[in-house]
Protein backbone atom coordinates (compact mmCIF):
# COMPACT_ATOMS: atom_id res chain seq x y z
CA UNK A 1 0.00 0.00 0.00
CA UNK A 2 2.73 2.19 1.16
CA UNK A 3 4.77 1.68 -2.08
CA UNK A 4 1.46 2.35 -4.01
CA UNK A 5 1.09 5.34 -2.48
CA UNK A 6 4.89 6.80 -2.73
CA UNK A 7 4.33 5.64 -6.89
CA UNK A 8 1.02 7.54 -7.02
CA UNK A 9 3.01 10.79 -5.59
CA UNK A 10 5.96 10.56 -7.41
CA UNK A 11 3.31 10.08 -10.60
CA UNK A 12 1.41 13.42 -10.10
CA UNK A 13 4.99 15.39 -9.51
CA UNK A 14 6.50 13.90 -12.74
CA UNK A 15 3.07 15.30 -14.39
CA UNK A 16 3.63 18.76 -13.03
CA UNK A 17 7.12 18.78 -13.53
CA UNK A 18 6.63 17.75 -17.47
CA UNK A 19 3.11 19.85 -17.81
CA UNK A 20 5.42 23.03 -16.90
CA UNK A 21 8.25 22.04 -19.12
CA UNK A 22 6.07 21.82 -21.87
CA UNK A 23 4.49 24.96 -21.11
CA UNK A 24 7.81 26.62 -21.06
CA UNK A 25 9.11 25.37 -23.93
CA UNK A 26 5.49 26.90 -25.58
CA UNK A 27 5.92 29.96 -23.98
CA UNK A 28 9.88 30.51 -25.26
CA UNK A 29 8.49 29.21 -28.90
CA UNK A 30 5.66 31.55 -29.36
CA UNK A 31 7.91 34.56 -27.84
CA UNK A 32 10.94 34.43 -29.54
CA UNK A 33 9.34 33.23 -32.87
CA UNK A 34 7.56 36.55 -32.48
CA UNK A 35 10.76 38.66 -31.90
CA UNK A 36 12.49 37.11 -34.76
CA UNK A 37 9.63 37.25 -37.18
CA UNK A 38 8.87 41.50 -36.11
CA UNK A 39 12.86 42.09 -35.89
CA UNK A 40 12.81 39.82 -39.93
CA UNK A 41 10.13 42.28 -40.73
CA UNK A 42 11.77 45.61 -40.46
CA UNK A 43 15.43 44.36 -40.70
CA UNK A 44 16.93 42.53 -43.64
CA UNK A 45 20.13 41.34 -41.64
CA UNK A 46 20.36 38.32 -40.66
CA UNK A 47 23.37 39.47 -38.13
CA UNK A 48 20.57 41.89 -36.42
CA UNK A 49 18.50 39.11 -36.25
CA UNK A 50 20.37 36.70 -34.66
CA UNK A 51 21.76 39.19 -32.19
CA UNK A 52 18.34 40.62 -31.16
CA UNK A 53 17.03 36.33 -30.97
CA UNK A 54 19.54 35.41 -28.96
CA UNK A 55 18.88 37.94 -26.40
CA UNK A 56 15.40 37.39 -26.63
CA UNK A 57 16.36 33.85 -25.53
CA UNK A 58 18.75 34.81 -22.85
CA UNK A 59 16.33 37.62 -21.53
CA UNK A 60 13.07 35.58 -21.43
CA UNK A 61 14.68 32.31 -20.01
CA UNK A 62 16.06 34.40 -17.26
CA UNK A 63 12.90 36.48 -16.86
CA UNK A 64 10.69 33.66 -16.19
CA UNK A 65 13.64 31.73 -14.37
CA UNK A 66 13.42 34.79 -11.69
CA UNK A 67 9.43 34.69 -12.02
CA UNK A 68 9.21 30.84 -10.70
CA UNK A 69 11.66 31.19 -8.34
CA UNK A 70 9.80 34.08 -6.73
CA UNK A 71 6.83 32.52 -7.05
CA UNK A 72 7.39 28.82 -5.80
CA UNK A 73 9.84 30.60 -3.04
CA UNK A 74 6.52 32.70 -2.12
CA UNK A 75 4.38 29.68 -2.18
CA UNK A 76 6.54 27.41 -0.10
CA UNK A 77 7.01 30.06 2.87
CA UNK A 78 3.29 29.86 2.67
CA UNK A 79 3.09 26.32 3.00
CA UNK A 80 5.99 26.51 5.78
CA UNK A 81 3.97 29.01 7.68
CA UNK A 82 0.59 27.22 7.81
CA UNK A 83 2.42 24.04 8.59
CA UNK A 84 3.99 25.82 11.42
CA UNK A 85 0.95 26.99 12.59
CA UNK A 86 -0.41 23.09 12.64
CA UNK A 87 2.41 21.46 14.28
CA UNK A 88 1.83 24.56 17.36
CA UNK A 89 -1.85 23.70 17.21
CA UNK A 90 -1.17 20.00 17.81
CA UNK A 91 0.93 20.65 20.39
CA UNK A 92 -1.16 23.59 22.29
CA UNK A 93 -4.59 21.34 21.63
CA UNK A 94 -3.73 18.32 20.84
CA UNK A 95 -7.71 16.75 22.28
CA UNK A 96 -9.25 19.42 19.54
CA UNK A 97 -6.75 18.64 16.67
CA UNK A 98 -7.63 14.99 17.38
CA UNK A 99 -11.10 15.36 17.31
CA UNK A 100 -11.32 17.82 14.31
CA UNK A 101 -9.51 14.53 12.24
CA UNK A 102 -11.82 11.99 13.25
CA UNK A 103 -14.58 14.57 12.35
CA UNK A 104 -12.80 14.44 8.93
CA UNK A 105 -12.57 10.47 8.66
CA UNK A 106 -16.25 10.31 9.96
CA UNK A 107 -17.34 12.04 7.23
CA UNK A 108 -16.04 10.28 4.74
CA UNK A 109 -17.73 7.43 6.13
CA UNK A 110 -16.29 5.97 9.03
CA UNK A 111 -18.04 5.46 12.16
CA UNK A 112 -17.10 7.69 14.77
CA UNK A 113 -15.58 5.33 17.00
CA UNK A 114 -13.61 3.88 14.70
CA UNK A 115 -12.25 7.42 12.89
CA UNK A 116 -11.42 8.37 17.07
CA UNK A 117 -9.04 5.29 17.22
CA UNK A 118 -8.01 5.66 13.91
CA UNK A 119 -7.31 9.43 14.81
CA UNK A 120 -5.66 8.92 17.96
CA UNK A 121 -3.14 5.93 16.57
CA UNK A 122 -2.03 8.54 13.82
CA UNK A 123 -1.48 11.51 15.88
CA UNK A 124 0.66 9.38 18.68
CA UNK A 125 3.56 10.27 16.69
CA UNK A 126 5.01 13.46 16.74
CA UNK A 127 5.92 13.52 13.03
CA UNK A 128 3.49 11.27 11.55
CA UNK A 129 0.87 13.78 12.90
CA UNK A 130 2.11 16.66 11.52
CA UNK A 131 2.17 14.78 8.26
CA UNK A 132 -1.31 13.25 8.71
CA UNK A 133 -2.74 16.77 9.95
CA UNK A 134 -0.94 18.96 7.62
CA UNK A 135 -2.34 16.17 4.70
CA UNK A 136 -6.25 16.31 5.96
CA UNK A 137 -6.09 20.00 7.10
CA UNK A 138 -4.44 21.66 4.55
CA UNK A 139 -4.09 19.22 2.00
CA UNK A 140 -0.44 19.50 2.15
CA UNK A 141 2.52 17.14 2.29
CA UNK A 142 5.14 18.56 4.67
CA UNK A 143 7.82 16.35 2.44
CA UNK A 144 7.18 17.66 -0.96
CA UNK A 145 6.47 21.17 -1.13
CA UNK A 146 8.19 22.27 -3.87
CA UNK A 147 11.71 23.77 -5.05
CA UNK A 148 11.94 27.55 -5.88
CA UNK A 149 15.89 26.36 -7.27
CA UNK A 150 14.73 23.74 -9.21
CA UNK A 151 11.54 25.24 -10.38
CA UNK A 152 13.87 27.99 -11.60
CA UNK A 153 16.33 26.00 -13.47
CA UNK A 154 13.63 24.16 -15.23
CA UNK A 155 11.79 26.98 -16.46
CA UNK A 156 15.57 28.66 -17.68
CA UNK A 157 15.76 25.22 -19.85
CA UNK A 158 12.26 24.92 -20.87
CA UNK A 159 11.88 28.32 -21.94
CA UNK A 160 15.27 28.49 -23.61
CA UNK A 161 14.80 25.62 -25.61
CA UNK A 162 11.80 26.45 -26.98
CA UNK A 163 12.32 30.07 -27.83
CA UNK A 164 16.13 28.70 -29.90
CA UNK A 165 14.38 26.58 -31.87
CA UNK A 166 13.49 29.59 -34.77
CA UNK A 167 16.92 30.82 -34.30
CA UNK A 168 18.66 27.66 -34.99
CA UNK A 169 18.79 28.95 -38.87
CA UNK A 170 20.61 32.27 -38.24
CA UNK A 171 22.83 30.70 -35.57
CA UNK A 172 23.46 27.53 -38.36
CA UNK A 173 24.32 30.90 -40.84
CA UNK A 174 21.66 29.57 -43.65
CA UNK A 175 22.17 32.53 -45.35
CA UNK A 176 19.21 34.19 -47.50
CA UNK A 177 17.18 31.33 -46.37
CA UNK A 178 17.22 31.44 -42.72
CA UNK A 179 13.85 33.60 -42.39
CA UNK A 180 12.13 30.74 -44.19
CA UNK A 181 14.05 27.62 -42.12
CA UNK A 182 13.10 29.59 -38.99
CA UNK A 183 9.16 29.45 -40.17
CA UNK A 184 8.93 26.44 -41.21
CA UNK A 185 10.72 25.57 -38.05
CA UNK A 186 8.75 27.29 -35.59
CA UNK A 187 5.60 26.19 -37.29
CA UNK A 188 6.67 22.65 -36.61
CA UNK A 189 7.48 23.22 -33.01
CA UNK A 190 4.55 24.89 -32.22
CA UNK A 191 2.70 21.74 -33.48
CA UNK A 192 4.49 19.59 -31.92
CA UNK A 193 4.62 21.29 -28.76
CA UNK A 194 0.69 21.98 -28.71
CA UNK A 195 0.39 18.19 -28.83
CA UNK A 196 2.53 17.84 -26.20
CA UNK A 197 0.64 20.43 -24.44
CA UNK A 198 -2.64 18.80 -24.83
CA UNK A 199 -1.36 15.14 -24.34
CA UNK A 200 -0.52 16.08 -20.80
CA UNK A 201 -3.62 17.57 -19.99
CA UNK A 202 -5.47 14.60 -21.92
CA UNK A 203 -7.44 16.68 -24.22
CA UNK A 204 -7.65 15.90 -28.18
CA UNK A 205 -4.20 16.56 -29.35
CA UNK A 206 -4.78 17.30 -33.18
CA UNK A 207 -6.77 19.98 -32.07
CA UNK A 208 -4.28 21.16 -29.51
CA UNK A 209 -1.29 21.21 -32.27
CA UNK A 210 -3.31 23.18 -34.59
CA UNK A 211 -4.49 25.52 -32.01
CA UNK A 212 -1.35 26.35 -30.75
CA UNK A 213 0.00 26.69 -34.45
CA UNK A 214 -2.78 28.91 -35.27
CA UNK A 215 -2.17 31.21 -32.38
CA UNK A 216 1.27 31.01 -32.19
CA UNK A 217 1.74 31.73 -35.98
CA UNK A 218 -0.86 34.31 -35.93
CA UNK A 219 1.40 36.05 -32.81
CA UNK A 220 4.20 35.92 -35.31
CA UNK A 221 2.59 37.01 -38.31
CA UNK A 222 1.47 40.09 -36.72
CA UNK A 223 4.46 40.80 -35.39
CA UNK A 224 6.01 40.67 -39.15
CA UNK A 225 4.04 42.85 -40.00
CA UNK A 226 4.02 45.49 -37.40
CA UNK A 227 7.69 44.88 -37.92
CA UNK A 228 7.90 45.69 -41.87
CA UNK A 229 5.87 48.44 -40.61
CA UNK A 230 8.31 50.04 -38.39
CA UNK A 231 10.95 49.26 -41.05
CA UNK A 232 9.51 51.12 -43.62
CA UNK A 233 8.58 54.27 -41.18
CA UNK A 234 12.66 54.30 -39.95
Amino acid sequence: MANNEEERRAGLTFGGNLRAAVFGVSDGLVSNTSLIMGVSGAFADPRTVLITGAAGVLAGALSMAAGEYVSMRSQRELFEEQIAREEEALKTHPKEEIDALARIYHRRGLPLDVARRISKALSADERAALETHAREHLGLNPEDLGSPVGAGISSFVSFGLGATVPLLPFILGAAGHAFLLAIVLAAIGLFVVGVASSWVTSQARLRGGVRLLVFGGGAGIVAYLIGKLLGVSV
